[in-house]
């Protein structure tokens, strides 16, 4: 019969003892979780002053939009469902492109899942008309039952912008020049709250955005 040396017994009772540290870690320490984004925790220069004192329980506002169909768009398209919004122009020349093409991406990662959708709002309706949005959208892959490109009154996208999703600085009450969007990809859960603040020309930040979602399917 063949006994374990001194030497072995003390290797796997280290081996044993690392093992349990290991595992209690694993238990006690709680597991990282994604935030819930309040108005008080957002740039003040991105929220409406009759929102900044909120720290708790926000939701995004109703909104009511026409896509690059014609069709129109609503809280109800959304419900029960993990999304991504931004803001944009069909003429902008510099960010837009970048960050349009990135949510591409994004849609090609979750093409098959349901619960996945996107949404851009044009931040100049007055300009990307129903057909512009419809050759825009086209152009960009953009498959009409995952990502609704948007229009709608000014106004409305702006207090959008300004109460629910906190990507527009404050300067102005969304008249024709006052309209100064962020690169921001804001992820919203499937109860309306945001979740996740990225940049969305940001390669890294895209990546970090991929992940937030998945573990919200998780």
């Amino acid at each position: 019969m063949k006994f374990w040396s001194t030497s072995n017994v003390k290797k796997g009772l280290l081996l044993c003892a690392a093992l349990a540290v290991g595992y209690l870690i694993y238990i006690l320490i709680p597991k990282e979780e994604l935030p819930i984004y309040n108005p008080a925790d957002i740039n003040p220069k991105l929220v409406d002053e009759s929102k900044q004192h909120i720290n708790k329980n926000h939701k995004v506002g109703d909104f009511l939009l026409i896509n690059q169909n014609g069709d129109t768009i609503t809280q109800h398209d959304y419900e029960d469902k993990i999304y991504v919004t931004d803001f944009f122009f069909t003429r902008c020349p510099s960010i837009c492109p970048v960050m349009t093409n990135n949510m591409g991406k994004l849609q090609g990662i979750f093409r098959n899942n349901d619960d996945v959708m996107f949404l851009s709002l044009s931040v100049t309706p007055e300009i990307d008309s129903i057909p512009i949005l419809r050759a825009y959208a086209t152009k960009k892959g953009v498959i009409d039952s995952k990502w609704n490109i948007t229009t709608g009154d000014k106004q409305h996208i702006y207090e959008l912008a300004r109460k629910s999703y906190f990507a527009a600085v404050d300067e102005g009450d969304g008249g024709l020049q006052d309209f100064i969007h962020t690169t921001h990809f804001v992820l919203v859960d499937k109860k309306k709250q945001i979740r996740g603040i990225y940049d969305g020309t940001n390669d890294a930040d895209i990546v970090r955005l991929t992940n937030a979602i998945i573990f919200l399917l998780d």
